[in-house]
């Protein structure tokens, strides 16, 4: 495919005209061809109008045919796996193996979405059948169905150039549930984003899905981003990025004349607790495995664990001298972008200015000026001083963790207590010790989406039971997941029927059940 930087309207593209950017290779500053217009407010105008006018038809379609669909996207990936991995490691310095992996993820994703919509209990069909004979009010029939919500705009992850982004599972979850998609990509993989984009608008020919079911729009957050959001005819968003960016998009989304949802991931600091007889068996074998945690990928995860709370003492001095071996071993990395870069030694350069905060150890980086380079950071700080000093709960976007070390279990519950809403916890403990620190447990379940024993957080599985959100700030809504096939929820709503004629009800809701799916028929779950 040949790139050619323009936004992608429909079937077709836009024209090249105003303002653009190019992408660069993190480890070098190379300037990639070509460059890329952002789109225009008529861009976005068109692209909005054909979204519309495709969901009605897009959103009646047999789920088999979207499934189809879906399908042909995970295929149409797949069979330009080599180029897309190329233009993705020029554009983010991300190991080839990684992009790899992350195309199988994506993947794996869409076809997860195929067979879920296919399979059909996700409708969430409901049936109460009438009674006309009840006193004192005879019953009516009353049925009810989840149906989509309308277009939805999409925006992608600087972190995950395919599996959160364009294709990613904002897309597949909203394409799944019968609503078209606009998609503002990171200008972080500009390229990337177009290569997939075009296997997503040859998909919408050759399955025959109504122009206007995906678009690609170019350009910055504030411009394009905010036209999508302020738009009529858009009825939800995703977003994948920092607090301040999902921020900016919820409040411009609730100031509408008819306020809409965003479904905002924005990231956290994903606590890891190690309590005294995990640590005391394990502590190298815990500084190994977290160690491996807070580098993946440049810490660009996030689900990074930027905070370890453990007990004071010896154990913990075994665990912090294993670690600070591990980090000084590991070599600097490229980060994304540049801005990326420079907000991660921003944040560290923070934290060591902390009174009672010490740094532990720091991975030195050789003077680029062409590359965004970032090494590992280390500090630690006591449980009572990390309590006095709130911002040290800030997400640091990258390499970079805070050791908290605690006078007391009472102390720990303490820091867990002080939490924000976070995507994880996790706790190191033995099994004894897990039933004995019910309130710890406790704690951290109201405030996280996932909670791990004995793991790390890096690494979300993608399947049925996931759930991939948190309380806020971590996620605009802790009841949602980006992950897992529960992410369609965000793009429907449920509509009721009563008193309908069998030959008006759509065929979930009809007798006979001719999809063969579970529904809830008078209060008994049945394929019948």
């Amino acid at each position: 495919m040949q790139l050619e930087g323009c936004s992608l309207i429909g079937a077709g593209k836009a024209p090249h005209r105003g303002k653009g950017a190019s992408a660069l290779e993190p480890a070098t500053g190379t300037v990639l061809k070509p460059e890329y217009c952002w789109a225009s407010h008529e861009d976005v105008e068109a692209a909005v109008q054909l979204a519309e006018s495709a969901f009605e038809k897009f959103g009646a379609l047999p789920p088999a045919r979207r499934a189809e669909f879906l399908k042909a996207i995970a295929q149409g990936i797949e069979s330009n796996a080599a180029v897309i991995v190329e233009r993705a490691h020029q554009e983010t310095a991300l190991p080839q193996a990684r992009l790899t992996g992350e195309i199988g993820r994506t993947c794996g994703q869409l076809r997860l979405f195929a067979s879920l919509i296919e399979e059909g209990s996700w409708l969430d069909a409901r049936i109460d059948h009438a009674d006309p004979a009840r006193t004192p009010v005879p019953k009516p029939d009353v049925r009810s169905m989840l149906v989509p919500v309308g277009p939805v705009a999409v925006f992608s992850s600087s972190n995950f150039p395919l599996a959160f982004s364009v294709a990613g599972g904002d897309t597949a979850s909203a394409l799944a549930a019968g609503c078209p998609v606009i998609v503002k990509p990171h200008q972080g993989h500009l390229g990337t984003s177009e290569l997939v984009g075009r296997i997503i608008q040859q998909a919408v020919k050759t399955t025959g899905m109504p122009e206007g079911v995906f678009s690609l729009l170019y350009g910055p957050g504030r411009d394009v981003g905010m036209a999508l959001v302020k738009h009529p005819a858009i009825k939800a968003v995703g977003f994948t990025g920092s607090r301040a960016g999902g921020r900016a998009l919820m409040d411009a989304a609730a100031a509408r004349p008819d306020p809409i949802p965003v479904y905002a991931e924005m990231g956290s600091i994903n606590p890891v607790f190690l309590l005294p007889a995990a640590l005391a068996e394990r502590a190298e074998a815990i500084a190994t495995g977290f160690h491996a945690s807070v580098t993946l990928g440049v810490g660009q995860f996030c689900t990074n664990p930027g905070l370890v709370v453990t007990p004071a003492g010896a154990d913990t001095e075994r665990f912090l001298a294993a670690l600070t071996l591990l980090l000084a071993a590991t070599p600097a990395g490229a980060m994304l972008t540049a801005s990326i870069c420079e907000e991660y030694r921003a944040g560290i350069e923070r934290f060591a200015g902390v009174p009672g905060v010490k740094q532990v150890a720091k991975v030195t980086v050789e003077q680029n000026s062409a590359g965004h380079f970032a090494g590992a950071a280390l500090f630690r700080t006591t449980g009572a001083n990390f309590l006095a000093h709130p911002h040290l709960m800030d997400e640091v976007f990258g390499p970079s963790s805070l050791i908290v070390e605690v006078a007391s279990e009472a102390e720990a519950l303490q820091v867990a207590q002080a939490l924000e809403g976070q995507l994880t916890a996790t706790i190191h403990a033995t099994e004894a010790e897990l039933g004995t620190h019910h309130a710890l447990v406790e704690a951290l379940a109201i405030r996280a989406g996932r909670l791990l024993v004995n793991g790390f957080p890096t690494g979300v599985e993608v399947c049925h039971a996931m759930h991939h959100g948190g309380p806020y700030p971590a996620t605009s809504e802790g009841r949602t997941t980006s992950v897992g096939s529960r992410a369609i929820e965000r793009f429907v709503r449920p509509l009721c029927l009563q008193n309908f004629p069998q030959s008006a009800l759509p065929d979930a809701l009809k007798e006979g059940n001719p999809l063969k799916i579970m529904r809830l028929v008078d209060g008994q779950l049945t394929r019948e």
